[in-house]
């Protein structure tokens, strides 16, 4: 008997524009110890599915569903005191997409990892804050002792998303749903977490339900897929014959999106359009409207369902069609700017904060930044890669004029930083942040946001300034009937691309990107990428893209730089970074970036 069955879970919005139909016909089940993925845009309904699993869907949200069992239990018998009390925690853990509104910002790392379990009576104080420790050394925090009296500002956005890992493992639960566990991990912790929940599943027996845009980490890391789309499932099956030879357009789509860490670069695949909402229960396939070989009597009638129990899909087309309209992918040439003029120069930057271990413990210098030498060149676009941790972020907000260095200097198109007046830095560079949430304001629309630079400058009207929100939001494919939202409204993915539009809006000539792409779907990803790749080959864009992922680096940096313990140990062109490493420890990044064969290279074997 599976330990989880979801049948025909539907989830639906009551809105002012009407009833959304979030969620539609879902089942899924779940053995002890299996791990099942759930894969697809953001937006189509693998989070809103998971939520109702864990019974904390908005207040406006119907859920039905002809049954949810849990080991042979029917949930929608169970009551709500029960259910937190008796299933939340000890028997479903969850770990949240986004750490930094997840963790209270006024407790203590360590009093938020014990709390549940000390007052649910599972461990004694002494007992709960040994466990802690240990996760936290399990899943990579360095010094976890001293971590345990820290609050979460004090953590790196990879940090604060390791400390809701622990949390969630804490109970020891029989059934771990992790919704983008891996975000905001460098490679190298990803793996290592990846390997954790892995050791768990086999000592404990533990399920686990990974929801995920990273294909890559679905490939490598699960036992069957399910593609989410529209609120609905469109293809399920076996990892391995769904993500090997994908059988839906959407799934192909989707892994067409995906960069690679190894040869030629490639134009990405993105697909046109939106998730949709879906106002009324859609009587079509609901992917037609995005779909290039939609036809006729898909946006007629339901697709109907093709395939056996191990690998199934919803459409039209056959197997043979699909093999038939397999094309080669786009080789786009990696261009090399001129170094002959030099955008943003570090010249010995050094940045030291001090801290101490309790009210009344010694001080100690943490050096985040220790003499650090860079130059970022007119037209290029360099990687700057590490791991959590290893001061990128740090070193970003200095060479953005947002944090001063202990010593050293920055230089912004040969001018002092530090000398240069707030808008006239902001007119020549842009940054786009790691955490979307925080950077952006909840009491502002996104035509707000969006169009704030240019209201401060000084440019346009509220018309014209409405009109190239809207024109950015068009870019990095936000929906027009998000214009008036806010932040709040928004899902974790598309939170960060109105944090990207809102940098583009001014045409700055550069960009500082910490993780731009980190929180986003393949999709999207795909358009960002291929767009910051054409504004640097067209326009001579310059950015400075910091980031965990090898993929992204291969797929639009010029040159890269790799940073550990806050010094730079190595640099140079990005083919010989990728492809000949002179430090050990950018092996151990390439080496743990996730790689995946796609179903370009795995046609041949799709069954007829």
């Amino acid at each position: 008997m599976p330990m989880l069955e979801i049948d025909t879970l539907s989830v639906t919005l009551d809105l002012p524009a009407g009833p959304l139909h979030a969620v539609r016909d879902v089942s899924l089940s779940l053995d002890r110890g299996e791990s099942l993925g759930i894969v697809g845009e953001s937006g189509s309904g693998k989070s809103m599915s998971a939520l109702a699993l864990m019974r904390l869907l908005p207040r406006r949200a119907r859920m039905q569903a002809s049954a949810v069992r849990f080991d042979g239990v029917d949930l929608s018998g169970v009551d709500d005191t029960a259910f937190a009390s008796d299933y939340l925690g000890p028997r479903l853990g969850m770990i949240f997409q986004e750490p930094m509104t997840s963790l209270n910002p006024v407790y203590r790392i360590g009093r938020q990892l014990t709390e549940a379990s000390v007052r649910g009576g599972k461990l004694s104080a002494a007992a709960a804050r040994r466990r802690a420790v240990e996760l936290l050394d399990r899943v990579g925090i360095p010094d976890p002792d001293a971590r345990m009296v820290q609050y979460p500002h004090q953590l790196s956005g990879g940090q604060r998303q390791r400390v809701m890992i622990a949390m969630a493992l804490m109970m020891e639960p029989d059934l771990l749903i992790a919704d983008e566990p891996t975000t905001a991990l460098d490679v190298t912790v990803q793996a290592q977490i990846m390997e954790l929940l892995e050791d768990l599943r086999r000592e404990m027996g533990m399920g686990m339900i990974l929801i995920t845009h990273d294909l890559a980490v679905v490939a490598r890391n699960v036992d069957r897929v399910a593609v989410m789309y529209g609120g609905e499932v469109v293809e399920s099956g076996e990892a391995a014959a769904v993500l090997r030879a994908a059988r839906h357009p959407y799934t192909r789509a989707l892994l067409g999106a995906i960069p690679r860490t190894d040869g030629p670069v490639r134009k990405l695949e993105a697909i046109p359009g939106t998730v949709p909402s879906l106002y009324s229960r859609p009587d079509a396939c609901v992917f037609a409207p995005r779909c290039t070989q939609a036809r006729p009597e898909c946006t007629r009638t339901r697709p109907p369902v093709k395939g056996g129990a191990d690998h199934w899909r919803r459409c039209v087309l056959a197997d043979a069609e699909l093999r038939a309209l397999q094309q080669a992918p786009e080789v786009i040439e990696r261009v090399q700017a001129e170094a002959t003029e030099t955008a943003l120069e570090a010249r010995g930057v050094t940045r030291v904060f001090h801290s101490r271990k309790g009210l009344f413990g010694p001080p100690h210098e943490i050096r985040a930044v220790d003499n650090v030498d860079l130059s970022v060149m007119r037209g290029e676009i360099l990687a700057l890669v590490g791991e959590s941790g290893s001061g990128k972020s740090t070193l970003a907000r200095m060479l953005l004029g947002l944090d001063a260095p202990t010593s050293g200097e920055i230089l912004l198109d040969g001018k002092p930083v530090s000398g240069m007046a707030p808008m006239d830095r902001a007119g020549r560079v842009q940054p786009i942040f790691q955490d979307p949430y925080s950077s952006l304001n909840p009491r502002r629309t996104l035509a707000e946001i969006i169009g704030r630079p240019l209201a401060l400058r000084g440019i346009g009207d509220a018309r014209s300034r409405r009109a190239k929100a809207r024109d950015m939001m068009d870019l990095v494919r936000l929906p027009d009937r998000l214009l008036h939202s806010y932040p709040s409204q928004l899902s974790g993915g598309q939170r960060q691309r109105v944090a990207i539009a809102r940098a583009l809006v001014t045409d700055p000539r550069m960009l500082v990107c910490d993780e731009p792409t980190s929180a986003l779907d393949v999709s999207v990803q795909a358009q960002i990428l291929n767009l910051l790749g054409e504004l640097q080959r067209v326009l001579g864009l310059t950015c400075l893209l910091i980031t965990h992922d090898m993929a992204v680096v291969h797929q639009i940096a010029t040159r890269v730089t790799v940073m550990l313990n806050g010094e730079l140990i190595e640099t140079g062109s990005a083919t010989d970074v990728m492809t000949r490493p002179e430090t050990e420890y950018t092996r151990r990044l390439l080496a743990a970036a996730p790689r995946f064969e796609t179903s370009d290279e795995k046609a041949e074997d799709i069954a007829v």
